[in-house]
């Protein structure tokens, strides 16, 4: 299990483009509910909008109009809405149960309620294959693929799981916020501590080998070292943002620089980051 610190992080994400955004009516200055508007490839249903056409432009979800939606979040080719009351909703490609609900259904043109969820979800997260939510309690649920332990159940879980599974080996940490990559899977406790899982090709899981990890395994090997206070000094007071597209971690925060260059975007290189803190220390 890779581990760091990371301090004052807001959002936490790994390599998927957005195609939603969320609108607020107004009435009168007073707020009223949220709801979801979406665009871009329909295959599967993952727009939930009833059909498989792509939209080119922002179209509002009909199926959700009637809930107020707190966040969305968007797969490979599944989507999955968190409403205010801590509801989960899912739509799009189900053959790896991401979607979470009966694995006889390949695929739903609009979004259906995920019932195996037993407590309130304030977050949830979609990957390519997988999908998690995190309870009020900081608890950790997953489904969907586990071809390479990214649903962290250990080595005897099924490869494939439809039904949200909590992670027991977590029981005694409260997870802030979860990412999802095509293999892997990266999360925030509400101690700052980074943990990673699954699949470890190209060195994405930053346990300093390729192996994958089924379960959190943590490595006697592993470098304390606490991101925010050792990198704030060096970017005092700016926004930075980091994206290593389903190598890495996505996140924002107020004092913290990590950067690489992908997707036409500049970020520092995890050898970079390394040599940049070594230098910080001396």
């Amino acid at each position: 299990m890779w581990k760091q610190k990371l301090k004052n992080v807001s959002k936490l994400g790994l390599g998927f483009s957005r195609r939603w955004i969320s609108i607020e009516k107004q009435v009168g200055g007073i707020r009223r509910k949220r709801f979801a508007a979406l665009w871009g490839n329909g295959d599967y249903g993952r727009l939930g909008l009833g059909k498989v056409d792509s939209q080119w432009s922002p179209t509002v979800c009909s199926a959700l109009e009637n809930q107020n939606l707190k966040a969305i979040s968007c797969g490979g080719a599944h989507t999955l809405f968190l409403t205010e009351a801590g509801r989960v909703y899912a739509t799009g490609l189900n053959d790896y149960g991401q979607l979470g609900i009966s694995p006889e259904k390949s695929y739903t043109l609009e979004p259906l309620e995920i019932s195996g969820l037993p407590e309130e979800i304030i977050r949830v997260s979609a990957g390519y294959h997988h999908s998690s939510a995190i309870t009020a309690n900081g608890v950790l649920y997953m489904w969907g693929n586990n071809s390479s332990g990214q649903l962290g159940l250990g080595k005897r879980a099924a490869k494939k799981v439809s039904k949200p599974s909590r992670v027991d080996c977590l029981n005694n940490v409260r997870i802030k916020m979860v990412a999802l990559g095509s293999e892997h899977s990266i999360a925030i406790t509400d101690e700052g501590e980074a943990l990673s899982w699954g699949a470890g090709g190209s060195g994405r899981l930053g346990h300093g080998h390729q192996s994958s990890i089924l379960g959190f395994l943590r490595s006697s090997r592993l470098e304390q070292v606490n991101l925010h206070q050792g990198l704030s000094k060096l970017y005092r007071g700016t926004r930075l943002k980091l994206s290593l597209r389903d190598s890495c971690i996505q996140l924002a925060s107020t004092k913290m620089a990590l950067y690489s260059y992908l997707a036409k975007e500049v970020c520092i290189s995890w050898a970079l980051e390394k040599q940049m803190m070594q230098h910080h220390h001396q």
